[in-house]
């Protein structure tokens, strides 16, 4: 370990020699108030420095289970769309996120509830977006008598919702009905 040799004790010794003799005190340093005073901290400097070396901080407990999450997060998270971008650059949103929106949409409809759905890129469009496909698996209320009427507004708001809150290209939408629900699940 090398000191900064240009830091001069007030007794004219240099602190780089106090280090190289660290352990042999020479008659000054025995008698020097300042060598002393320099010697004990570079010792004391020395000693914490070897036990941080001797003793490692030990690993988290759950290191693992931090970094499976964040791998687990990472792969949920799905493939990366682009979308276009007014300005000059590119932004980048993951399938799920785009889903969560897609979703929310088609919630929004009434009388049917969002079970899935599963959005998986196709292309690019001549401005840059992702061009998707779109799969939304639904469960409708029981008794919902409009069930045309209710798909057809699912699909309005979920192909409002990709190309103006997104910003995606929709290519296709597929609506499954495989679920009933009552009002009060």
């Amino acid at each position: 370990m090398e000191v900064n040799q240009d830091y001069e004790l007030p007794c004219g010794r240099e602190l780089e020699t106090v280090w190289e003799n660290l352990d042999e005190v020479d008659d000054h340093q025995a008698d020097c108030v300042h060598c002393r005073t320099a010697r004990e901290s570079l010792l004391a400097l020395r000693s914490a420095t070897q036990e941080l070396i001797d003793e490692p901080d030990p690993t988290p407990p759950d290191l693992v289970g931090r970094i499976m999450s964040a791998v687990r997060a990472e792969v949920r998270r799905g493939q990366m769309l682009d979308l276009s971008a007014a300005e000059p650059g590119s932004v980048e949103v993951s399938e799920q996120a785009v889903a969560v929106v897609l979703r929310y949409a088609a919630d929004s409809a009434g009388n049917v509830r969002a079970r899935r759905v599963r959005v998986r890129k196709v292309g690019v469009d001549d401005s840059g977006a992702a061009q998707v496909e779109v799969e939304v698996t639904l469960a409708t209320r029981l008794g919902n008598t409009s069930g045309a009427d209710t798909l057809a507004r699912v699909r309005e708001l979920v192909s409002a919702a990709a190309t103006s809150r997104v910003g995606i290209s929709l290519v296709s939408l597929n609506l499954l009905v495989e679920d009933v629900y009552e009002d009060g699940e």
